[in-house]
């Protein structure tokens, strides 16, 4: 409830009412043990899942957990800003005031670690795994990203691809265009160039937030020098300066000039709603953009397509979610309970049919995912594994955000040598460029 004061409060006054609140609250009456234990009987859960899909996901989560703990209120603490961008420093000012969520979004690799273990401020949560016999039912890989010394610190809720290329397909055929199971950059541009001429705007995007162009940048670098060069970013045997990582900027400056105009005002949603409408044919993002198009009732293969971002059919570019126990949790116990939930089978079939991604556990029913969903399982399966700087797994953040800064620059100036001196430079900065 809020409180709206029309009038200033006197000095007496305030006096008054704290005298009275003092009074109240050391007063030992029945009625304020009840108040007491009603305030402890919550948890608060901290994320940035504000859309239409990451919402309904979201919900769907605690309305499996209060199917099983009636009693306790949730508290819904979700921050809206894509990627996190808004939600982030508002967590960090409240970890070092001491004053944390009870859980809180984030993602497996050097987010979680950089960020949370190695300050400190989470639990570890090995007796959970053991007790719910999570150690069989999460893949190895995704165990390495959350563990440290074997010892886990966050539960997986779902595993996003982030280098799909989606298009609206009744647009596409009312041009004759028809997509096959790959596209490349130069059949891309070619469709581009057609799409243009006849007055329809090739690409859409939703930038207001930087991430969602960086997430762009991002399936071209890989789509251009390949899985195993772009993990060689990360471990410094690939520079930000080669060839053909300058080729893939390049690359990405030439699908720039096919957004649509109002591209830097939309958030990544508003975009979908676009390629929904039929104000732009392709849009490069992750598969959250599926549950956008799950929530306005379209169809699989009917009303949109898919293949993966050009070149990059071998790489499955991931993006994770999972949710943490704070150190000095204001709710232990029930915080322990939420995420026994969220790594329950049902709640990640409920979640992950919402947000648009697949299950992090490997024994989810297959049947009930639809067939995009079923695509994604399948190159999960066999494609290579890559991380993603943008949602924080692959460089630590102060790597990230100098990738936010360099793209923001890009983005104005299209200067490739600037651009890859400084993600060289920022990245020896960190202590992984070679």
């Amino acid at each position: 409830m809020q409180i709206t004061m029309t009038k200033p409060f006197s000095f007496f006054a305030s006096c008054i009412l704290f005298s009275f609140f003092f009074i109240a609250g050391c007063g030992g009456s029945s009625g304020d043990q009840q108040t007491t234990h009603e305030e402890s009987n919550r948890v608060e859960v901290f994320s940035w899942w504000t859309s239409g899909s990451e919402a309904a996901a979201l919900e769907a989560v605690f309305e499996a957990y209060r199917d099983q703990y009636p009693d306790v209120e949730v508290i819904n603490a979700a921050v809206a800003g894509g990627g996190g961008s808004a939600a982030r420093p508002v967590l960090q000012t409240r970890l070092v005031g001491n004053n944390p969520p009870d859980t809180w979004q984030t993602h497996p690799g050097a987010d979680i670690m950089s960020q949370y273990v190695a300050p400190g401020f989470v639990e570890p949560l090995d007796d959970l795994y053991q007790a719910e016999g999570w150690y069989e039912v999460f893949p190895q890989p995704l165990l390495d990203m959350v563990s440290q010394d074997g010892v886990p610190y966050l539960v997986i809720l779902n595993l996003h691809r982030s280098n799909t290329l989606w298009y609206n397909k009744p647009l596409l055929e009312s041009h004759k265009i028809t997509i096959g199971e790959a596209l490349s950059h130069d059949e891309l541009f070619a469709l581009a160039d057609q799409l243009q001429a006849a007055g329809v705007t090739p690409l859409c995007m939703g930038d207001a937030g930087i991430w969602a162009t960086g997430i762009m940048f991002e399936n071209t670098l890989v789509g251009v020098i390949g899985a195993e060069r772009y993990l060689g970013l990360w471990d410094g045997s690939t520079s930000f300066e080669d060839a053909d990582v300058k080729q893939a900027m390049t690359t990405y400056g030439r699908l720039l000039d096919y957004l649509n105009n109002d591209h830097a005002a939309l958030s990544w949603d508003q975009a979908v709603d676009k390629l929904i409408e039929g104000d732009c044919a392709f849009y490069s993002m992750g598969d959250w953009v599926y549950g956008e198009l799950m929530q306005a009732n379209l169809e699989d293969n009917v009303d949109f397509g898919w293949v993966a971002h050009p070149g990059s059919d071998d790489a499955f570019l991931m993006v994770s979610d999972g949710f943490t126990l704070a150190k000095g949790a204001p709710h232990p116990d029930h915080t322990r309970n939420m995420l026994r939930v969220m790594g329950q089978k049902e709640t990640q079939e409920a979640f992950n049919l919402d947000k648009g991604s697949i299950c992090a556990r490997t024994d989810c029913d297959r049947t009930r995912f639809g067939p995009y969903l079923n695509w994604a399982m399948d190159t999960y399966e066999q494609a290579t594994l890559v991380p993603t700087v943008i949602h924080g797994s692959a460089a630590p953040a102060d790597f990230q955000q100098a990738l936010n800064d360099a793209l923001t620059a890009f983005v104005v100036d299209r200067n490739v040598d600037t651009f890859a001196q400084t993600l060289a430079r920022e990245a020896r900065m960190s202590g992984f460029g070679g």
